[in-house]
Protein backbone atom coordinates (compact mmCIF):
# COMPACT_ATOMS: atom_id res chain seq x y z
CA UNK A 1 0.00 0.00 0.00
CA UNK A 2 2.74 2.80 0.90
CA UNK A 3 4.61 1.93 -2.07
CA UNK A 4 1.87 2.06 -4.54
CA UNK A 5 0.73 5.50 -2.84
CA UNK A 6 4.81 6.42 -3.49
CA UNK A 7 4.56 5.13 -7.23
CA UNK A 8 1.79 7.40 -7.61
CA UNK A 9 3.11 10.68 -5.99
CA UNK A 10 6.43 10.07 -7.93
CA UNK A 11 4.65 9.51 -11.81
CA UNK A 12 2.35 12.82 -10.14
CA UNK A 13 5.80 15.02 -9.27
CA UNK A 14 7.65 13.40 -13.02
CA UNK A 15 4.59 15.00 -14.65
CA UNK A 16 4.43 18.46 -12.86
CA UNK A 17 8.57 18.53 -13.28
CA UNK A 18 7.62 17.92 -17.56
CA UNK A 19 4.58 20.88 -16.99
CA UNK A 20 7.23 22.95 -16.00
CA UNK A 21 10.24 22.03 -18.56
CA UNK A 22 7.51 22.32 -21.44
CA UNK A 23 6.49 26.03 -19.83
CA UNK A 24 10.10 27.52 -19.66
CA UNK A 25 10.98 26.10 -23.29
CA UNK A 26 7.67 27.54 -24.36
CA UNK A 27 9.02 31.19 -22.88
CA UNK A 28 12.41 30.73 -23.82
CA UNK A 29 10.86 30.44 -27.74
CA UNK A 30 9.11 33.37 -27.51
CA UNK A 31 11.81 35.50 -25.63
CA UNK A 32 14.06 33.66 -28.93
CA UNK A 33 10.91 34.56 -31.62
CA UNK A 34 11.04 38.39 -29.92
CA UNK A 35 14.46 38.62 -30.21
CA UNK A 36 14.75 37.68 -33.49
CA UNK A 37 12.01 39.91 -34.44
CA UNK A 38 14.01 43.08 -32.58
CA UNK A 39 17.32 42.01 -34.77
CA UNK A 40 15.20 41.69 -37.34
CA UNK A 41 13.56 45.31 -37.17
CA UNK A 42 16.88 46.68 -36.59
CA UNK A 43 18.38 45.29 -39.22
CA UNK A 44 15.59 46.42 -41.53
CA UNK A 45 16.20 50.26 -40.09
CA UNK A 46 19.64 49.76 -40.92
CA UNK A 47 19.25 48.89 -43.89
CA UNK A 48 16.93 51.63 -45.37
CA UNK A 49 19.24 54.11 -43.49
CA UNK A 50 21.97 52.74 -45.68
CA UNK A 51 19.90 52.99 -48.17
CA UNK A 52 19.00 56.61 -47.99
CA UNK A 53 22.66 57.25 -47.56
CA UNK A 54 23.85 55.15 -50.61
CA UNK A 55 26.18 56.66 -52.21
CA UNK A 56 25.74 55.32 -55.94
CA UNK A 57 22.31 57.93 -55.61
CA UNK A 58 24.72 60.68 -56.44
CA UNK A 59 26.33 61.69 -59.69
CA UNK A 60 30.17 61.66 -58.92
CA UNK A 61 29.29 61.96 -55.46
CA UNK A 62 27.55 65.10 -54.84
CA UNK A 63 24.91 65.68 -57.04
CA UNK A 64 21.31 63.38 -55.94
CA UNK A 65 19.29 62.10 -58.76
CA UNK A 66 16.37 61.03 -56.54
CA UNK A 67 14.83 64.74 -56.39
CA UNK A 68 15.43 65.09 -60.30
CA UNK A 69 11.93 65.58 -61.74
CA UNK A 70 11.26 65.00 -65.55
CA UNK A 71 8.32 67.46 -66.95
CA UNK A 72 8.13 65.94 -70.29
CA UNK A 73 6.30 62.34 -70.18
CA UNK A 74 7.49 61.02 -73.63
CA UNK A 75 11.12 61.57 -72.42
CA UNK A 76 10.54 60.03 -69.06
CA UNK A 77 11.45 56.39 -69.68
CA UNK A 78 13.82 56.96 -71.90
CA UNK A 79 15.80 59.02 -69.21
CA UNK A 80 17.85 56.96 -67.10
CA UNK A 81 18.17 58.30 -63.68
CA UNK A 82 18.74 54.66 -62.15
CA UNK A 83 21.32 54.84 -58.99
CA UNK A 84 25.05 53.41 -60.34
CA UNK A 85 28.22 52.66 -58.95
CA UNK A 86 30.00 54.09 -62.50
CA UNK A 87 29.10 56.03 -65.18
CA UNK A 88 30.73 53.50 -67.13
CA UNK A 89 28.65 50.66 -68.85
CA UNK A 90 32.10 49.70 -70.94
CA UNK A 91 29.76 49.41 -74.04
CA UNK A 92 27.61 46.14 -73.11
CA UNK A 93 24.40 47.62 -74.69
CA UNK A 94 26.36 48.72 -78.21
CA UNK A 95 25.17 45.82 -80.04
CA UNK A 96 21.81 45.84 -78.67
CA UNK A 97 18.87 48.08 -80.22
CA UNK A 98 17.02 50.73 -78.07
CA UNK A 99 19.03 49.74 -75.08
CA UNK A 100 20.81 52.80 -74.63
CA UNK A 101 17.50 54.20 -73.02
CA UNK A 102 18.88 51.82 -69.72
CA UNK A 103 22.29 54.07 -69.51
CA UNK A 104 22.32 56.70 -67.40
CA UNK A 105 21.99 60.13 -68.99
CA UNK A 106 25.08 61.45 -67.28
CA UNK A 107 26.79 58.69 -69.13
CA UNK A 108 25.36 59.09 -72.38
CA UNK A 109 26.44 63.14 -72.37
CA UNK A 110 29.95 62.01 -71.41
CA UNK A 111 30.03 59.69 -74.21
CA UNK A 112 28.45 62.51 -76.23
CA UNK A 113 31.20 64.26 -75.05
CA UNK A 114 33.96 61.68 -76.60
CA UNK A 115 33.47 62.17 -80.44
CA UNK A 116 35.63 64.91 -81.85
CA UNK A 117 39.51 63.44 -82.55
CA UNK A 118 40.65 65.22 -78.98
CA UNK A 119 38.75 63.31 -76.69
CA UNK A 120 37.99 59.57 -79.10
CA UNK A 121 38.66 56.83 -76.79
CA UNK A 122 39.56 58.82 -74.09
CA UNK A 123 36.63 57.89 -70.99
CA UNK A 124 38.45 59.77 -68.54
CA UNK A 125 39.20 63.12 -70.12
CA UNK A 126 35.61 63.27 -70.88
CA UNK A 127 34.16 62.57 -68.05
CA UNK A 128 36.86 65.29 -65.81
CA UNK A 129 35.28 68.13 -68.31
CA UNK A 130 31.55 66.88 -67.42
CA UNK A 131 32.49 66.41 -63.69
CA UNK A 132 33.88 70.00 -63.83
CA UNK A 133 30.86 71.27 -65.67
CA UNK A 134 28.82 70.27 -63.06
CA UNK A 135 30.91 72.20 -60.33
CA UNK A 136 30.75 75.26 -62.67
CA UNK A 137 27.07 75.01 -63.13
CA UNK A 138 26.23 74.84 -59.41
CA UNK A 139 28.72 77.81 -58.70
CA UNK A 140 26.80 80.15 -61.07
CA UNK A 141 23.40 78.91 -60.27
CA UNK A 142 23.26 76.89 -57.05
CA UNK A 143 20.99 74.04 -58.45
CA UNK A 144 21.41 70.47 -58.92
CA UNK A 145 23.51 70.26 -62.54
CA UNK A 146 21.24 66.89 -63.16
CA UNK A 147 18.04 68.61 -62.50
CA UNK A 148 19.68 71.51 -65.35
CA UNK A 149 20.95 68.95 -68.00
CA UNK A 150 17.31 67.37 -67.82
CA UNK A 151 15.86 70.55 -68.52
CA UNK A 152 18.33 71.30 -71.35
CA UNK A 153 17.89 68.24 -72.95
CA UNK A 154 13.66 68.38 -72.94
CA UNK A 155 14.17 72.42 -74.26
CA UNK A 156 17.02 71.21 -77.08
CA UNK A 157 15.14 68.23 -78.61
CA UNK A 158 13.59 68.70 -81.57
CA UNK A 159 9.77 67.66 -82.02
CA UNK A 160 9.76 67.39 -85.72
CA UNK A 161 12.68 66.57 -88.68
CA UNK A 162 12.51 66.15 -92.41
CA UNK A 163 13.49 63.05 -94.25
CA UNK A 164 13.95 62.62 -98.05
CA UNK A 165 11.09 60.65 -99.73
CA UNK A 166 12.07 59.78 -103.50
CA UNK A 167 9.51 59.70 -106.22
CA UNK A 168 10.74 58.79 -109.52
CA UNK A 169 14.03 60.65 -110.03
CA UNK A 170 12.45 63.47 -107.66
CA UNK A 171 13.46 63.49 -104.14
CA UNK A 172 11.27 65.53 -102.55
CA UNK A 173 11.68 66.22 -98.14
CA UNK A 174 8.89 65.73 -95.84
CA UNK A 175 8.47 66.31 -92.09
CA UNK A 176 7.93 63.53 -89.59
CA UNK A 177 7.47 63.63 -85.92
CA UNK A 178 10.33 62.64 -84.00
CA UNK A 179 10.49 60.06 -81.49
CA UNK A 180 11.34 60.90 -77.53
CA UNK A 181 14.88 58.61 -78.26
CA UNK A 182 15.61 60.25 -80.94
CA UNK A 183 15.01 63.50 -78.94
CA UNK A 184 17.40 62.73 -76.64
CA UNK A 185 20.10 61.81 -78.93
CA UNK A 186 19.81 64.73 -81.03
CA UNK A 187 19.74 67.15 -77.62
CA UNK A 188 22.84 65.29 -76.24
CA UNK A 189 24.56 66.17 -79.79
CA UNK A 190 23.66 69.58 -79.99
CA UNK A 191 24.54 70.25 -76.39
CA UNK A 192 27.98 68.44 -76.56
CA UNK A 193 28.35 69.89 -80.46
CA UNK A 194 28.05 73.62 -78.69
CA UNK A 195 30.58 73.11 -75.93
CA UNK A 196 33.23 71.93 -78.74
CA UNK A 197 32.67 74.98 -81.01
CA UNK A 198 32.54 77.27 -78.54
CA UNK A 199 35.59 75.90 -76.83
CA UNK A 200 37.64 75.89 -80.47
CA UNK A 201 40.32 78.44 -80.57
CA UNK A 202 38.67 80.14 -77.36
CA UNK A 203 40.44 81.23 -74.01
CA UNK A 204 37.12 79.43 -72.08
CA UNK A 205 37.66 75.53 -71.25
CA UNK A 206 35.80 73.08 -72.45
CA UNK A 207 34.02 72.22 -69.16
CA UNK A 208 33.20 76.13 -69.15
CA UNK A 209 31.58 75.98 -72.77
CA UNK A 210 29.79 73.33 -71.37
CA UNK A 211 28.48 74.41 -68.19
CA UNK A 212 26.94 77.26 -70.53
CA UNK A 213 25.45 75.79 -73.29
CA UNK A 214 23.89 73.40 -70.42
CA UNK A 215 22.60 76.60 -68.53
CA UNK A 216 21.22 78.18 -71.25
CA UNK A 217 19.69 75.23 -72.85
CA UNK A 218 17.75 74.94 -69.66
CA UNK A 219 16.46 78.19 -69.66
CA UNK A 220 15.48 78.69 -73.29
CA UNK A 221 17.96 80.97 -74.06
CA UNK A 222 19.76 81.71 -77.36
CA UNK A 223 22.78 79.29 -77.64
CA UNK A 224 23.60 76.81 -80.42
CA UNK A 225 21.77 73.51 -79.05
CA UNK A 226 18.12 75.97 -79.29
CA UNK A 227 19.16 77.20 -82.05
CA UNK A 228 19.56 73.79 -84.28
CA UNK A 229 16.47 72.63 -82.66
CA UNK A 230 14.31 75.65 -83.86
CA UNK A 231 16.60 75.22 -87.39
CA UNK A 232 15.14 71.86 -88.02
CA UNK A 233 11.81 72.55 -86.51
CA UNK A 234 11.94 75.54 -88.95
CA UNK A 235 13.08 73.54 -92.22
CA UNK A 236 10.03 70.61 -91.39
CA UNK A 237 7.34 73.11 -90.89
CA UNK A 238 8.57 74.00 -94.55
CA UNK A 239 8.44 70.41 -95.97
CA UNK A 240 4.97 69.99 -94.40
Amino acid sequence: MFVGVVGVVGVVWVVRVVEVVEVVEVEAIEVRGEMATERASEGQASAEAEREEWPFKRIFGKWDISEVQIRDIGMAKHISLAPVSALHTGGRHAKQQFVKSKVCIVERLINKMMRTEHNTGKKLKAYNIVKRAFDIIYERTGENPVQLLVDAIQNAGPREDTVRLRFGGIIVPKAVDVSSQRRIDQALLFIAQGAQRCAFKSKKSIAECLAEEIIAAARGAKCYAISKREEKERIAKAAR
